[in-house]
């Protein structure tokens, strides 16, 4: 049986890259919003994760009826009251660069001790028919540390300051298929998938 397409609700090659590799036996093709040809790039007001999602997917519904995967996701610092959360990516500034937002987190933890320096990456998808606005949801937390500088070179956004105690290294420092297995994104995306294979593959359909 023919598998539905999925368009993701997103330009960011880190996210895509994630979202291709963790749905690759759920669906047929999967598309950026560049590779279906639809310009769209919604102001996220929403007040939490679910909200902001369904805005980029709802968003994107207008142009396409198959079914849409869209998220929200941010950084949670437990000495900084759960910021920036919903505002992770634009902590800087709001054109402010993965560089700017490290840069500008290790200045306002600057003198806080390492035990207190707990924080937790969450992430919230949805994945929204854009014919019938039918939706599932799905949230993935993973736990760590902010660390005092820096390490590695591989994944996107806060990676290379969190520190996950189990393992010795920052999430920057792990290989793509290990990030895979634990990060908040991954999380998410297996329960979604969990769901769809319950669900069954002819239900899900478009």
């Amino acid at each position: 049986m023919n598998r539905p397409d999925l368009l993701v609700a997103s330009n960011n090659r880190g996210k895509i890259r994630e979202i291709k590799y963790a749905l690759q036996d759920s669906f047929g093709k999967i598309l950026s919003l560049k590779e279906a040809g639809i310009r769209v790039s919604p102001e996220e007001t929403g007040t939490s994760y679910l909200e902001n999602a369904l805005i980029k997917a709802e968003a994107a519904a207008d142009f396409w009826k198959g079914w849409i995967l869209a998220d929200d996701s941010g950084l949670e610092v437990d000495a900084l009251g759960g910021g920036p959360g919903i505002h992770s990516s634009r902590f800087a500034g709001e054109t402010a660069s993965d560089e700017g937002n490290n840069a500008r987190l290790l200045e306002v933890l600057k003198g806080v001790p390492d035990e207190k320096r707990t924080a937790r990456f969450r992430c919230v998808a949805v994945l929204l028919n854009g014919k019938t606005r039918a939706s599932l949801t799905a949230e993935g937390i993973c736990e760590g540390i902010i660390a005092r500088a820096p390490r590695g070179t591989n994944g996107f956004g806060f990676d290379p300051l969190f520190f996950i105690p189990s393992l010795g290294r920052t999430m920057a420092e792990l290989t793509f298929e290990e990030k895979m297995g634990i990060s908040h994104r991954a999380i998410a995306l297996k329960k979604l998938k969990v769901t769809i294979t319950s669900i069954g593959t002819s239900r899900i359909k478009s």
